[in-house]
């Protein structure tokens, strides 16, 4: 299933660049098309759930249902680059702010809501949440902003791993067969709905952020539904079914952007999946042929690293640069932003080949699934999210 490695690509540049734009001081017109074009780094991340949800339920199902063995490997695939690039952020949180060095950065722009200025208040609880990734199951009012207060984009780490606890606390009373499937499929989808109803009826001090899983579980359903139509245990229908009712759960959460980062990734999910079931079609060979792209394919090998990455490396950099450029955003915009980019890309390639990689060799010797991959789940199933 190499193309949906190339679409984890495709999406950690897509999240890079957006979290990138905002602090270029373009020019007014400019500006607004480019930050237009790559404003829906939510709708990229939902598509990362997806993604998870197709490839947690077949790591299960190797584990046959065992839910220590389960864990600990997705520990060994999380914990060990995040970690690293979490102690990272932190230090460059703690150096210096590189606001005051941006002047054309003000307090409300959405640069702002991806950089913190200083580091929290309660600084070890902050801390002891993001060891535990936890950080996006607190209530905004019990610690605020915890989701985002050490590294920002480690808020999808935390939904992922109450995701993965989940599974491995139902799978061993459900089973991971077609019915077991078929009822993941549903408790996500009510999860999803019983966030939203969360949200409409409890005051908004105890509103959860979009980290808590109950507000993204409908995105980890499309994925366990894809797995379901890849086993061949499900047709078309209830897969559509199901994307039907997560657009109508996504498009629940707003309007304007927020609805289409929200509810534009299921639509996206479908035609990423016709893309690498029938790559041939006339209408998805274009985009078949670009996620099968040798560049595309490497940027999905180190996309786990790049997707976290970014932040710091474009923090630590802002403040060299700002300072350096002294005020001047031109100078700035043509200095900064390629050096994130690629600060980024080659930061990531060397986690991705020093710790990734290395980690994930440790843990595959030592942690071994129990039920042997068939030749057909070998060709089917995507690498590790």
């Amino acid at each position: 299933m190499t193309r949906l490695d190339g679409l984890r690509g495709i999406l950690a540049v897509y999240v890079m660049l957006g979290h990138t734009a905002p602090f270029i001081p373009w020019p007014s017109a400019l500006g607004w098309g480019v930050e237009a074009a790559v404003s829906h780094g939510l709708a990229a991340v939902n598509l990362f759930f997806a993604l998870s949800g197709l490839v947690i339920v077949q790591s299960m199902a190797r584990f046959g249902g065992r839910a220590r063995a389960f864990l600990a490997a997705r520990a060994w695939r999380l914990l060990p680059v995040y970690f690293v690039v979490l102690a990272l952020a932190t230090a460059v949180l703690a150096w210096r702010s590189p606001f005051a060095a941006m002047p054309w950065v003000h307090l409300g722009d959405l640069g702002c809501e991806f950089w913190e200025r200083t580091l929290p208040h309660r600084l070890f609880a902050h801390i002891a949440l993001h060891l535990a990734l936890l950080q996006g199951a607190l209530p905004h009012d019990v610690l605020h902003d915890a989701q985002f207060s050490l590294l920002g984009p480690a808020w999808s780490l935390s939904t992922e791993w109450q995701f993965y606890v989940m599974i491995a606390l139902v799978v061993p009373l459900t089973g991971i067969d077609d019915r077991g499937l078929r009822r993941l499929v549903v408790l996500c989808l009510a999860l999803g709905v019983s966030g939203r109803v969360y949200t409409a009826v409890m005051p908004v001090a105890w509103h959860f952020h979009r980290a808590f899983l109950p507000n993204e579980a409908a995105y980890f359903a499309i994925g366990i539904a894809a797995a379901r139509l890849w086993r061949g245990e499900a047709g078309l229908v209830p897969f559509a079914a199901t994307l039907a009712v997560a657009v109508l759960i996504g498009a629940s959460h707003g309007s304007g952007l927020g609805m289409i980062g929200k509810g534009l990734p299921p639509l996206v999910w479908a035609v990423m999946i016709a893309a690498q079931r029938t790559p041939d079609h006339r209408l998805v060979r274009p985009i078949a042929r670009c996620l099968d792209h040798p560049a595309v394919l490497w940027l999905g090998a180190i996309s786990y690293p790049l997707y976290l990455v970014n932040e710091p490396v474009g923090r630590a950099l802002a403040v060299v640069v700002g300072g350096a450029a002294l005020g001047d955003p031109v100078w700035f915009s043509l200095v900064w932003g390629p050096l994130t980019l690629a600060g980024s890309v080659g930061l990531a390639a060397v986690l991705h080949y020093t710790v990734e990689r290395r980690c994930l060799a440790w843990a595959k010797a030592r942690i071994r699934p129990p039920v042997a991959v068939t030749a057909a789940a070998q060709s089917s199933g995507p690498a590790a999210v």
